[in-house]
């Protein structure tokens, strides 16, 4: 396996043990010796991590990460993603994510990430992911 798959393997790995509801496993089983984020929302580290996580699942407990796209290149991994944060409730279609990872030895350090509301309608046919 080349390196570029082992880091699209643990950045899918990682983010779906996340949001699946067990991000101290995630954080466990991926992190590095720090995790600096970039959202200007998130502080840095991995009690940061698992208390976003955690109250995100409290507010939203039936959601569903679903990952569309994974792209890596040199140590960097893109994600693509829906966050259907209440599935099969039209009224809440989730949100469309584009998380960046950047990984050092295998392991996750720093993320990047645009957030975007799926909305209810389209000016076009083609959907958001």
């Amino acid at each position: 396996m080349t390196d570029l798959e082992r880091n699209k393997r643990v950045v899918v790995d990682y983010y779906e043990t996340a949001f699946g509801g067990d991000p101290e496993k995630a954080i466990a089983d991926h992190f590095g010796p720090r995790y600096v984020q970039h959202n200007p929302d998130a502080q840095d580290g991995p009690e940061a991590f698992t208390g976003f996580v955690r109250w995100l699942r409290g507010e939203y407990p039936d959601l569903r990460l679903h990952i569309k796209r994974v792209i890596a290149e040199g140590d960097l991994v893109a994600t693509h993603s829906h966050l259907d944060l209440e599935p099969g409730n039209p009224d809440n279609p989730g949100r469309a994510l584009a998380d960046f990872f950047r990984l050092e030895n295998g392991k996750v350090v720093e993320h990047w990430d645009v957030i975007q509301d799926v909305p209810k309608q389209s000016a076009n046919d083609n959907g958001m992911f």
